[in-house]
């Protein structure tokens, strides 16, 4: 089965960061040895009108794995500096770039949001992956348009990869820090075929796997999969277990099938991501504007799993702590799978297919 295979080869456990790991195995030959490392949560927290609401602190925060409760072990908000839960007493946070305690005092009343700022988007690395089938064919200019505008809007991140699809992935800029390579590969996309836009997505989250940092994945779509082999399900599972955020912008056209439409609403939203439609070509900057503004506003935790005799699919919950912080909206992935490595074997199954630009 071709999600079988799929899953068991690409699966990462977290987000892959460095730092520590620990490994449950039997003792006979058949053992199966997990590895899990660092697992991180981007998180965004909204109030009911949507505003992001920033200003909390480790403590307004519980992680739960398998109704197992976790550790908070890093804390990121925006572009502030990274802090670390002390071993010891409650509240009492480290501020891990500049060395001093930070002030736990209740941040349940901070409402406001941070100005967007360079800092905001470091280490972070962003996927645009941008439909050039044969539906793109009208507008196809202004699309390019929105899409350079994100790429310029997008200072201080740290990689940026342009990819585009139609019936076959083409990797027009790979991840690089040169925006002019970028926007270079942005003009110089043309439309053609069928959209496999399932295939496609998959190979994308698999080159963004391996890395550290955010992951990002941004998909304009402007209309129905009517070529991939892959099912949606399986680009999502593998997006969650490697804490890719799947970002989906749908133009008026794909929203004419109602199927597309809720296969994009589950896949970003299972990832921790947002999915946009677009009736206009207005709306689809203001689109690519929004998922800016929300990559500037997530929440970044990270924990070591306790000890769990779970290898399979782990559920994970986000909740907020405190009577003041229960009418708040918490948004990130809902879980991940373990890299199971005894069964892992390259080449096991044909890939789709896929065009590399040459430089």
């Amino acid at each position: 089965m071709v999600r079988t295979f799929l899953l068991v080869l690409w699966l990462f456990a977290g987000v892959l960061l460095g730092g520590g790991a620990w490994t449950a195995a039997q003792e006979d030959a058949s053992s199966i040895h997990v590895n899990v490392v660092l697992v991180q949560l981007n998180v965004a927290v909204t109030d009911r009108k949507g505003n992001y609401v920033s200003g909390l602190r480790p403590e307004d925060f519980s992680i739960i794995e398998d109704k197992i409760p976790e550790t908070i072990s890093t804390f990121e908000e925006g572009s502030e500096p990274t802090i670390r839960p002390a071993a010891h007493g409650a509240g009492q946070v480290v501020v891990a770039d500049a060395g001093e305690p930070a002030s736990a005092a209740g941040a349940t009343s901070a409402q406001g949001v941070h100005p967007v700022g360079i800092n905001a988007f470091a280490g972070s690395n962003v996927f645009i992956l941008f439909d050039t089938s044969n539906y793109m064919y009208r507008g196809f200019v202004f699309a390019q348009d929105a899409i350079a505008d994100f790429v310029r809007s997008l200072d201080g991140v740290g990689k940026l990869a342009f990819y585009s699809y139609s019936r076959d992935l083409s990797r027009a800029a790979t991840l690089t820090s040169d925006r002019s390579q970028v926007l270079r590969g942005v003009r110089s996309t043309v439309a053609g075929d069928d959209a496999a836009l399932y295939n496609c997505l998959l190979m994308t989250v698999k080159d963004a796997a391996p890395l550290k940092g955010r992951k990002v994945v941004v998909v304009f779509s402007n209309g129905p999969d009517n070529a991939s082999s892959v099912p949606p399900e399986d680009v999502a599972e593998l997006a969650q277990s490697t804490g890719t955020i799947i970002y989906m912008i749908s133009t008026q056209q794909a929203q004419q099938e109602p199927v597309s439409t809720a296969v994009f609403e589950r896949m970003s939203k299972a990832t921790g991501g947002k999915a946009y439609f677009a009736k206009s070509w207005k709306d689809e900057t203001e689109a690519f504007a929004s998922i800016r503004d929300d990559l500037a506003h997530l929440y970044v935790l990270s924990y070591y799993p306790q000890p769990n005799p779970n290898r399979g699919w782990r559920a994970v919950t986000v909740k907020l702590v405190g009577k003041n912080l229960q009418k708040y909206h918490v948004r990130t992935r809902d879980g991940y799978r373990l890299l199971q490595q005894a069964q892992l074997s390259a080449g096991n199954f044909p890939e789709p297919g896929t065009a590399t630009a040459q430089k």
